[in-house]
């Protein structure tokens, strides 16, 4: 009976598709981002999550035990190098799976699976969420003060913008009357 074994076979059988996430682990980790299909993702992820969570501890055992997964050196010494560093804090949820849209050819759902720490636009974002401040209602006289200096600020641009705008008609009258004397 195969009660409790559902997952996805990918329609390979068990050696291909372990030999294909091995692959595909390695990649992730070694180039932090890769583009694959959405169901490949998914079961990457599964895949990929628990040597991430192995790889805090860095140990023999752990070493071996997720080269086993991966037989690949340099991604095991660059995961428990960089990546383990940078996913210390972490609890979990390590990778990140962004839909790109329909593949051209056989029209199949795309996708990015990421390393969530390694992705700088989503940490500046985050950052800059972060630095936004609450607004109180004490703060009323300075409120005040910034609209009176924008009116200023506004009304000084309007004048400008008019100085500029003669100068320009003025410039204007000068070059047609250059013209209308060459004419002559």
């Amino acid at each position: 009976m195969r009660h409790g074994k559902k997952f996805n076979h990918l329609s390979r059988t068990a050696s291909h598709r372990s030999a294909m996430l091995s692959n595909m682990a390695s990649s992730l980790i070694l180039s932090k981002r890769i583009s694959t299909t959405v169901a490949k993702a998914k079961a990457l992820k599964k895949y990929v999550e628990p040597l991430l969570t192995k790889s805090k501890t860095d140990d023999t055992n752990s070493r071996r035990v997720v080269f086993s997964y991966l037989q690949n050196k340099e991604s095991v010494t660059e995961l428990f190098g960089e990546v383990a560093e940078k996913i210390a804090t972490r609890p979990g949820g390590y990778t990140r799976i962004l839909k790109t849209g329909n593949r051209l050819g056989d029209n199949a759902d795309m996708c990015i699976i990421e390393l969530v720490d390694y992705n700088d636009l989503m940490q500046n974002e985050g950052n800059e969420a972060a630095a936004k401040t609450r607004r109180s209602r004490r703060g009323g006289s300075k409120k005040n003060d910034k609209v009176e200096t924008k009116v200023e600020s506004k009304s000084e641009d309007i004048i400008s913008d008019a100085k500029i705008v003669e100068e320009e008609s003025s410039s204007a009258k000068e070059t047609a009357d250059d013209s209308d004397d060459k004419k002559e």
